[in-house]
């Protein structure tokens, strides 16, 4: 079993980074990267151990997440392994998980 980062989500945390590098410093951004990665290590062997994630359920593919800091990291389970789908900032509107518009920053 692998951990498998979707392009969006990839994206998404290289957007927290830039945002915490630039307004905190390099220090605070990777720290707050290298967590999140680190979080995921968990799902390797024990895949079920996030939450059900309750806004992605009418999609049926079984999302869940886990939560590092201010950041759900979401995730479901492929034949390949454990696929990292989102990286969601916990600090918004909850709906905006669903929100089709969103988008990473270029």
């Amino acid at each position: 079993m692998k951990i498998i980062w979707s392009d969006f989500s990839s994206q998404i945390l290289n957007d927290i980074y830039k945002y915490h590098k630039e307004k905190a410093g390099y220090p605070v951004a990777q720290r707050i990267k290298t967590k999140i990665f680190e979080s995921t290590k968990q799902l390797l062997k024990h895949p079920t151990s996030g939450q059900i994630e309750l806004m992605l359920e009418n999609l049926g593919e079984e999302h869940r997440y886990l939560v590092e800091g201010n950041y759900k990291i979401i995730y479901r389970r492929v034949n390949e392994g454990i696929l990292i789908t989102d990286i969601f900032d916990t600090r918004q509107d909850p709906a905006k998980i669903n929100d089709k518009n969103r988008k990473p920053s270029k």
